[in-house]
């Protein structure tokens, strides 16, 4: 077979990354391995396979759970986007945070995290840990002094979402970086808000960067999947921890992240862009009492944003409309496009009321005409009560 290259640029690697024809047919894009198990000629091959699977060694394959080619070219993909050395999927986002925390914590460890997380890492770190033994502290990752503070002698890792669930604050990854290296820390982060072709974390200093690959990565709305990108050394002791709690990806699956990755760069502009005129609209108007979008100027880390972000600011915007709770149902309530729904990075526009958070919304647009998108906003804020 001739010799093939991935690329250089970001777009490139998101097409090619981690896929070559299939070796047995010669198919152009990867198969679906639906298999359960792989067979051998010999005991000793087995033995071989077993062995060098659960050491970790890449393209080796004995049990789906533990290795699937599928999973593997995902795998590849997103560590070459990410400038990872190694990456694993698995079942969903959740299990992704939960295997890359129980791989590096154990009881009697401590963790400092950001006070604000997605609901059931929340769940997680609140009600399970305890259980475990492992002790919490919560802090804003955006004020340095109170995240040193936070530091003890037992803190074992520094777990932060680059943009923060739901109100989109962005903590400075390079200054938190240099915080976890003084004081012998893994940082380990959340990108799910922003993904690789705005925000790399590795690249500002992180350990580990992980990602629901049900939001941007897939973007369509039809997969449950995770990730985590970073060192083979810290990505290993992951992989064991998915394989021992059961949490593998499933193949089919992970053929719908990869396809939707190939877009991931053209789908992350043209949101980013729609979010971007959606904010400008609600931060001027008389019936929004506040909105946050990392590409504005009144956003309250814009130094950060600009250094981390450049000019693609994302496509998740969170607001409040006037009238508290009133207000909110009035909005989301007239829509005629746009879905309410509680995921977010899918090419449709998904707005999520939040009422146990005051009546905010949270925002995450789509790859709609933004005409059309103005349009169905301005319907629904015209339904809302100016005070």
């Amino acid at each position: 077979m001739r010799e093939r290259t991935e690329g250089r640029g970001l777009a490139t690697r998101a097409i090619h990354a981690g896929e070559r024809p299939d070796p047995t047919t010669h198919a152009h894009r990867t198969p679906i391995y639906a298999t359960a198990t792989y067979t051998f000629d010999t005991a000793a091959e087995k033995e071989d396979a077993v062995d060098r699977s659960l050491a970790w060694e890449p393209g080796v394959y004995f049990y789906s759970r533990t290795g699937n080619p599928t999973n593997r070219a995902l795998e590849e993909k997103i560590a070459s986007l990410e400038g990872a050395e190694d990456a694993v999927v698995s079942s969903s986002g959740m299990a992704a945070v939960a295997a890359t925390l129980f791989a590096h914590l154990r009881a009697g460890d401590h963790l400092v995290a950001g006070m604000e997380l997605f609901a059931i890492t929340n769940v997680l770190l609140d009600d399970d840990f305890p259980r475990r033994g492992i002790d919490v502290t919560r802090v804003d990752p955006t004020d340095l002094a109170a995240v040193e503070a936070a530091i003890t002698p037992a803190t074992r890792v520094l777990f932060v979402e680059c943009s923060t669930n739901p109100t989109l604050r962005v903590p400075d990854l390079d200054a938190l970086a240099e915080l976890a290296r003084r004081h012998d820390l893994l940082l380990i982060t959340d990108n799910t808000f922003l993904g690789p072709v705005i925000l790399r974390p590795l690249e500002h200093g992180a350990d580990l960067v992980l990602h629901a690959a049900t939001k941007y990565l897939s973007g369509h709305g039809d997969a449950v999947s995770g990730v985590v990108a970073g060192r083979k050394a810290l990505i290993d002791p992951i992989r064991s921890q998915t394989d021992t709690l059961g949490q593998a990806a499933s193949p089919f699956s992970s053929f719908l992240v990869q396809r939707g990755v190939r877009t991931l760069p053209l789908r992350t502009r043209a949101a980013s862009a729609n979010a971007a005129r959606i904010a400008a609209l609600l931060e001027g108007h008389e019936k929004v009492e506040w909105v946050r979008y990392p590409g504005l100027a009144s956003h309250p880390d814009h130094a950060v944003t600009q250094r981390l972000l450049g000019d693609i600011g994302g496509a998740m915007v969170t607001f409040k409309p006037h009238g508290g709770l009133d207000g909110m149902a009035a909005f989301t309530d007239h829509l005629r496009l746009c879905d309410i729904g509680v995921s977010l990075g899918d090419i449709h526009t998904l707005v999520y009321p939040r009422p146990k958070d005051g009546g905010i919304i949270r925002l995450s647009i789509g790859c709609e005409d933004i005409d059309d998108l103005i349009e169905d906003f301005e319907l629904g804020l015209s339904f809302v009560r100016a005070d």
